[in-house]
């Protein structure tokens, strides 16, 4: 097997040199998400109309999702109705593993909620999330109508409650989603980054179609800590 490129290689002292370069840029690409994160926390917010969700014990309103706290930050996992387990989508798949009991407890620490919604129906949701060994509440929105619809899902919603009535006041849009998927800024920090073919990397490196390494032998990654079963 041919071994694939690699950095240069250079003395201690260029090195740090190097390093210290980039230091430069990435301090100033942490202040433009300061700025971002200051502007985002500017935005205007807009009523939502009422509208209900099924939960595992029933349907209630969109305030009850918040489970008595102010805000409420929503994941739309792209739902297969019908479709067994290892078919469900390893992108959504990836993007819950690390919002843990713990990482939801440190959210509640700062009054908000993490929920997931899904279009199919409750009972599949349940199923899924009970499999995976998740602890974040879910709730299916397939009879919520419009107001509760995104694109297929993948997409973060964030919300505000005042009193009895709900504001939608964020939302993310196609990979703003990153932000909840450590194992890609882990890699980012890497030689080879995610080995992915859309990435500026120099000739040589590694590089495959995106996403196509978050699925092995017919399951999502994430299923292979919870079952040794084959996919037929």
């Amino acid at each position: 097997m041919t071994e694939p490129a690699s950095p240069k290689v250079v003395s201690r002292d260029e090195w740090e040199k190097a390093r210290a370069e980039l230091l430069i840029r990435e301090k100033a690409h942490t202040h433009a998400g300061d700025e971002l994160a200051a502007a985002r926390r500017r935005l205007p917010m807009t009523r939502m109309e009422p509208v209900m969700v099924v939960g595992r014990n029933g349907p209630i309103p969109l305030g009850d999702v918040f489970e008595g706290r102010r805000m409420l930050i929503v994941y739309h996992f792209m739902w297969k109705n019908g479709a067994p387990h290892h078919k469900q989508c390893e992108g959504c798949t990836h993007s819950q593993v690390a919002m843990n009991a713990a990482v939801c407890a440190y959210l509640a620490e700062r009054d908000v909620t993490y929920a997931v919604f899904g279009s199919g129906p409750i009972g599949e949701l349940i199923a899924y999330r009970d499999f995976m060994g998740w602890t974040a509440p879910w709730y299916s929105t397939a009879d919520s109508g419009a107001v509760l619809t995104t694109r297929t899902g993948g997409d973060l919603r964030c919300y505000l409650r005042s009193g009895d009535e709900v504001f939608q006041t964020y939302e993310t849009k196609w990979r703003g989603i990153e932000a909840m998927m450590p194992t890609l800024q882990l890699l980012d920090l890497t030689a080879y980054g995610r080995q992915e073919t859309w990435e500026d990397s120099p000739p040589g490196w590694p590089q495959g179609k995106a996403g196509s390494w978050w699925r092995r032998d017919g399951r999502p990654i994430a299923q292979w800590t919870r079952t040794n079963e084959a996919v037929k």
